[in-house]
């Protein structure tokens, strides 16, 4: 027994140890790029191939080989991708979503070409580089981790290494040259990856979709150490290995035998759902609003040409109709993702998964073996399966609410892989089992017409979900989450609806995918598949449906008829390039064609205008050197960035004259504010990782007068505003509305309530119009008026045919206008404003002055915080300076002021 252990344990070692390189590689690119390397499994992948390549194809020396490979191919494969692929991102921001495409593309890209070049099949025939022997790849990494951490720690590179990855632009600024950082730590983590590929080949089958697969289960030991610390990786790593070889020696018996052997099996997969799901969320910095444009729309006559080519296939007959079947289930399938991403905004890499679920139940049913149903015919079956998998998308719902970018990238291809380790992989679920297709659709073309049907259907809930107040509140998620929920969106309830929608699309989709191969194939939605798709559907426009319906053809087409990996190699160039055209291939053409277009009237030559007065007599020619006449310049046209005019509509409630005397201090209030809540807080603390920043804060912002609250960087006045807007929970202390206790309440919830918010930078939704984002806020609101909206945008002067603009690349005061305006649509008894006054000159701050004390004479209660002073000076009832997290002083604005100066003169 004990030598069976130990010979167990020495098999674990081995196993931890290509995980432990794996981890390294993974985090010392992290670390230097902040970009987790996808495609870290796909170099694996290729550079186990070159070593088989050079040494059995070839017939090199097995050093020679390595050296090639390991020196050379795999750091090289590195700097190259930083080069081209990942610093003209940085240099366009860093845009969390294209980085991550960018490198799913790279994944892609490999695989398809490693596809192309040596085929789909297994090899079995990998060189040997070190022998089975546990100890000489466990040093392997032992030397690794330790180089590394001591490079990091105590030289000049790791300080430069900690400087780029604390704030790259702070330092650049000092001097430091960022891109030597990142090209070094991408050609590290590209040697640990060719590496993990040439140890683990000759013990794992050698093919392009499963070694990446394989490696990117690991990823688990990363993500459990944070991203940052190497032993904790390596120990990791080395726990699960052995783990996971020790369990292979339990022999279970009863219901549960295939479950425990599946688990025991892939130890890996439990431990990537572990640390995706449970462990607290790694990539913060990725977690931020996405680069959003105003959306292309779709060419003219696109939808007809998009009709004619779905319905060219009645008229193919044999293998091509049998192939084009799939046309239309994979365009539902790829619709799902729309929702998810394209409508939700949100990252989904598991939909292969649910998919593939979608094809499982509905064979089930259809067999009769899914348990406590009778046998159902197909087409039921497939309405039924769509109806059980639904509720699962909860499964990577649940996990978005509280997580964006690269976190909920993980968490989705976590619960993509175990899906299909836990489920397609296991014979008690899919042995013996067969599809067949609806009584009266067994033919080909019948079968496509019902595909059309379908998908009709499916292309109609994807439109309902563009239109209407649920379309604009999932824009408005999309573009600006923290925007979406200030505006009263309930952000949690529209994520679970994007992906259960999602969930449902994927699995009608995959139903009729395995009906139209008379089969359910486990291979058809792998991981990989859902990777591919994902990047498919983004770079032809995620929130195009004529993009996923043509992502699908050309995916069928190109895996039809060419050779295997065509599709994936161009899907994966598309994605890399994803940075330089981030709304698609349509949008880059365009902007092409406008670069080519000549940018003045054309002038003949002398030869030219001879030539077209002897062909056209009755022409007089142009002279070659006269020139046309200048047409009449055009009236210009009538702008909204204008401060609003005397004689605008007047906003509602009568406005307060500008030299109406205002009386000082919080507790006075007008006509208006009678019967209207009091906003309060009452011995407020919040702490941030040991640092106090709000130590004991008490504050009323009573109705119908300014409060305005300043001080020093630092003082504590933005976590103030967040704990008021529901962003920051306090540590200690209440947030009180009235009689009600809303301390814990959501900002929604808030919002719904009554406190609306501003930004200091601006949350507008970029691929909504001027009057859709003020009529998010106008619905979203807790007094629901249908002239609301009108109303808010009379009163800064947005109505009009700008009204119908995209908010996409309007001027910064426009946007502040729009903000506000959306703020107010919803009625809000207290308007919190953060520095409002950020980005207007100086007639739209004179402008914004009036319309907020017309807004107070109203009744309405508003909080400003403020850098401006001469604007506070101008504008508050009552002003509050802070300072080390607390409020020391308190007054009219002009003994606050003049107090603060005196004490910078004493001092």
């Amino acid at each position: 027994m004990s030598s069976l252990t130990y010979d167990l344990t020495l098999a674990g070692l081995s196993v931890g140890s290509a995980a432990a390189l794996t981890g390294i590689g993974l985090i010392v690119t992290y670390r230097a790029t902040g970009v987790l390397n996808f495609a870290h499994g796909a170099i694996a992948m290729v550079c186990a191939y070159v070593l088989r390549q050079c040494v059995v194809e070839w017939g090199w020396p097995l050093w020679a080989g390595a050296a090639v490979t390991l020196l050379v191919l795999a750091p090289g494969l590195g700097v190259l991708l930083e080069r081209f692929v990942f610093r003209p991102l940085s240099v366009l921001g860093g845009d969390p979503a294209r980085t991550l495409v960018a490198s799913i593309g790279v994944f892609v890209l490999l695989v398809g070409g490693a596809a192309l070049v040596w085929g789909q099949g297994a090899r079995d025939d990998a060189p040997e580089l070190v022998s089975a022997d546990p100890w000489g790849q466990l040093a392997v990494v032992l030397v690794l981790a330790g180089g590394v951490g001591a490079v990091i720690r105590w030289t000049r590179f790791g300080r430069e290494l900690r400087a780029v990855v604390d704030d790259r632009g702070l330092a650049v600024l000092g001097g430091i040259d960022a891109d030597r950082v990142a090209a070094a730590g991408w050609a590290f983590g590209s040697f640990t990856a060719g590496l993990t590929g040439v140890l683990l080949a000759p013990y794992v089958r050698l093919d392009p979709y499963g070694l990446p697969l394989l490696v990117m289960e690991v990823v688990a030991v990363a993500v459990a150490a944070r991203m940052r610390s190497l032993p904790v990786a390596v120990l990791v790593a080395l726990t699960v290995g052995v783990a996971q070889s020790q369990l292979t020696r339990l022999h279970p018996s009863g219901w549960g035998e295939p479950l425990l052997q599946a688990v025991g099996a892939n130890l890996f997969v439990v431990a990537l759902l572990i640390a995706s799901l449970a462990l607290p969320r790694i990539g913060t910095r990725d977690a931020l609003p996405r680069t959003a444009t105003a959306r292309v729309p779709t060419p003219q006559g696109a939808w007809i040409v998009a009709v004619v080519l779905f319905l060219l296939p009645l008229g193919f007959a044999g293998s091509d109709l049998h192939t084009s079947v799939q046309v239309p289930a994979l365009g539902v399938v790829l619709l799902s993702l729309v929702v998810v991403t394209g409508r939700g905004g949100q990252i989904s890499l598991g939909q292969a998964a649910y998919a593939g679920l979608g094809a499982l139940f509905t064979a089930l049913l259809a067999a009769g073996r899914f348990p406590g149903l009778p046998r159902l015919p197909e087409l039921a079956a497939l309405a039924l399966a769509v109806v059980l998998v639904a509720p699962l998308g909860l499964l990577t719902g649940w996990p978005a609410i509280t997580r964006r970018g690269l976190a909920l990238a993980l968490a989705t291809f976590a619960v993509g892989v175990g899906v299909s380790r836990f489920v397609f992989a296991q014979p008690y679920a899919t042995s013996g089992l067969s599809l067949g297709r609806p009584e009266g659709f067994d033919g080909d073309r019948a079968y496509y017409v019902l595909e059309l049907a379908l998908l009709a259907l499916a292309l109609l809930a994807t439109h309902a979900l563009r239109r209407g107040r649920t379309g604009r509140a999932l824009a408005a998620l999309r573009d600006h989450e923290s925007g979406a929920s200030a505006a009263g969106v309930r952000v949690p309830a529209l994520k679970l609806l994007a992906f259960v929608t999602g969930a449902a699309l994927a699995a009608l989709g995959g139903g009729m995918l395995g009906m139209g191969l008379r089969a359910f194939d486990p291979t058809a939605y792998d991981p990989v598949r859902g990777l591919l798709w994902f990047a498919a559907v983004v770079v032809l426009g995620a929130d195009s449906t004529l993009g996923a319906l043509g992502a699908a053809a050309l995916l069928v087409g190109l895996d039809a008829g060419a050779r295997g990996g065509v599709a994936a190699a161009l899907i994966g160039v598309l994605a890399v390039l994803v940075g330089r055209f981030p709304e698609g291939p349509y949008e880059a053409v365009r902007a092409m064609a406008g670069r080519l277009r000549p940018s003045g009237p054309a002038v003949l030559t002398p030869l030219g205008a001879e030539v077209r007065r002897r062909l056209h007599p009755s022409l007089r020619a142009t002279t070659p050197t006269s020139k046309p006449a200048p047409a009449p310049a055009p009236a210009p046209a009538p702008t909204n960035d204008a401060a609003p005019a005397d004689g605008a509509p007047p906003p509602p409630g009568p406005p307060a004259p500008d030299h109406e005397p205002r009386t000082g201090g919080a507790g006075g209030s007008t006509p208006r504010a009678h019967g209207r809540a009091v906003l309060t807080t009452h011995d407020l603390h919040a702490r941030y990782d040991g640092f106090t920043a709000l130590a004991g804060v008490d504050l009323t912002v009573p109705p119908g007068r300014i409060t305005a609250i300043i001080g020093p960087n630092g003082a504590g006045k933005s976590t103030l505003f967040h704990c008021l807007a529901g962003t920051v929970r306090p540590s200690q202390g209440q947030v009180r509305y009235g009689d009600r206790d809303i301390t814990r309440l959501s900002p929604h919830a808030r919002t719904r309530l009554g406190i609306a918010r501003t930004f200091q930078q601006l949350a507008v939704f970029p691929t909504l119009t001027v009057a859709e984002n003020v009529q998010v806020g106008a619905e979203q609101g807790h007094v629901p008026d249908p002239t609301a909206t009108d109303r808010a945008l009379r009163l800064f002067n947005l109505h009009g045919p700008g009204a119908d603009a995209p908010a996409a690349g309007l001027p910064t005061g426009t946007l502040r206008r729009v903000e506000l305006a959306r703020a107010l649509a919803g009625s809000p008894g207290v308007l919190l404003l953060d520095e409002p006054a950020a980005g207007l000159d100086t007639a739209e701050v004179t402008a914004l002055a009036r319309v907020l004390r017309a807004l107070a004479a109203d009744g309405t209660a508003l909080l400003v915080v403020e850098h401006d002073l001469d604007l506070v000076a101008d504008l508050a009832d009552v002003v509050h300076v802070m300072t080390g997290g607390r409020i020391i002083a308190s007054g009219p604005p002009a003994h606050v002021l003049d107090t603060l100066d005196a004490r910078e003169t004493a001092v």
